[in-house]
Formats: structure tokens, sequence, C-alpha cells
């Protein structure tokens, strides 16, 4: 009898021993990823140019501009990156990317990208939480329509700052546009950026940003699959936060409690194994 339960009670740590030495291994292969070195490539845009304004405009948005709370370190502990995080299947326009906490480059660290076009000529997105504290009014003062205009500009990205593109949220289509999801248009073009502007947009549904960030499309499918970047379906709440500066913070979260509602299942696994152990000495 006594040889029975030495038996079972090694076969129990043997288990346990197994299924720990296999999280260990999951957690190691996920969250060691090599950091990629990012170099922005400029996509091929569409037909109609985009605005522009002088190098001068642009170099009114040094780092000096960037809201007090952009760039700081987040004070949450670093978490294991989920598995789904690599699978660039998901990429497209309408898409979020979220950047992970590996993701050391100074243009894309701890920042929110809206992917606005993405197909085999390129991929262009928006970041999101790059506000500034320069007025529209300022950088677009050749325009009529942004004369009264408090409104931040947004550092879009670090490719072309000059290029200025906006974001609208419109229940009715946006003729010259570009629809990127549900109601939400990306205006580049001259024209249709001015007759926009001029209608006088809430700040709410409006929002204006210089520069873009592209990629080719195997450049940013390589990023996802070394886990640089979460991908997120895009909804209008999050484009146009009133709050910017939080969007990393509260996306990076939700990762996390992915991970977190996961581990119960392997403390479930190590408890069945338990039971299982103790019913069979039962016997």
């Amino acid at each position: 009898m006594a040889l029975r339960k030495i038996c079972l009670f090694t076969m129990l740590a043997t288990i346990i021993a197994l299924a720990a030495v296999a999280t260990l291994n999951r957690h190691i292969e996920e969250s060691d990823v090599p950091k990629p070195n990012i170099q922005p490539h400029a996509p091929a845009l569409a037909a109609d140019a985009p605005l522009r304004y002088p190098d001068p405009a642009s170099n009114k948005l040094g780092l000096s501009h960037l809201s007090p709370g952009f760039g700081a370190r987040s004070e949450l502990a670093p978490a294991v990156l989920p598995v789904q995080s690599k699978n660039a299947n998901y990429l497209a326009a309408g898409k979020l990317l979220v950047a992970s906490r590996d993701l050391a480059d100074p243009n894309f660290a701890q920042t929110v990208v809206l992917l606005v076009h993405y197909d085999a000529q390129g991929v262009l997105g928006l970041v999101l939480n790059h506000r500034t504290d320069v007025p529209l009014s300022q950088v677009l003062e050749d325009l009529k329509g942004a004369k009264d205009r408090s409104d931040p500009v947004y550092v879009g990205g670090p490719v072309e700052l000059p290029a200025v593109f906006a974001l609208l949220k419109s229940p009715t289509k946006v003729e010259g546009a570009e629809r990127v999801f549900g109601g939400v248009y990306l205006i580049s073009a001259k024209p249709v950026f001015e007759q926009t502007i001029s209608s006088r947009p809430d700040a709410g549904v409006f929002r204006v940003y210089l520069g873009y960030a592209g990629w080719t499309k195997d450049q940013l499918q390589k990023e996802v699959e070394l886990g640089a970047w979460f991908i997120f379906p895009a909804d209008a709440s999050t484009v146009f936060n009133s709050d910017p500066d939080s969007l990393w913070p509260q996306m990076i979260r939700k990762t996390e409690l992915k991970i977190a509602q996961a581990e119960p299942a392997h403390r479930d696994l190590l408890a069945h194994a338990a039971r299982s152990a103790d019913l069979s000495y039962r016997r």
C-alpha cells in the first residue's frame, strides 16, 4: 500500500511539473520577441495629391508642442503578449494597431494607429494619440474655414509631415473622400478638405493630421508576426476619443485582461490532475 501511495504522489508531482514547464515555455515563446527596427516607408497614395503645407508649418509641431501626457512611461507591469498579436491575416483598412510594450521605436512607442489604406501598393496609417497643443487655425492659416478653430492638430506619423489629412465621421457619404470603416472617412484631396472645413464640422467628429505612418504590406506583416503590434477592430469612439493620451494604456490593458482570463485554465488543469490522482489512490 505504501509503495502504491508513493507512486501516485510521484505521478501527481510529475503532472504538475510538466504543466508548469509548459506554461513557462509558452510565456517565454510569446514574450521574448525581437524588437523590430521599423523604417517607415511611403506607400503609393491616391491619384489626388494630398493637401500640403510648406515645411515651416510642420516645424510648428516640434516635440515641445506634444501634450504633457504623451510619451510618459506607463506604470502598468509588463505582461506576456497574447498569440493573436502575431496574426497578420487580420490586417486591413479600418483596423487599429496598438504598439506592444516591446516596440521601442520612438516614432511608434506607445501609439495607437488607425490603418486607413491597405493593399499591395502600400499601407497608410494615422497615429491617433500624438496630439499637439497647436491649434488648427495656426497650422492651416491659409484656409478661411480654419481661421477661428482652436481644436488641436495631430501628428499622424513620421512620413511627409507637410502632408495634411483629416478624419471625418459623417452619417452620409462624403464625395471625394475614402471610406475607412462605418461612417468614418479619410480626406486628403485639397478641394474636399477645403469644402469640409468650410462646413465647420464639430471637433468631436473631425481630426486633422500632419504626416502619416507608412509601410509596405510585407513590412507591416513582418512587424506583426514579430509581436510589435496588436490588432483590434476600429470604432468611432476610439478614433475620436476626447482623451487621446489615455488610448494606449486603455488598449494595452485589454490585451493583458485576455491573458489574465486565460490563466485560470492552467489552474483548472492542475486541480483536475490532483483530483484524478486522489481518486485513483482511494480506489
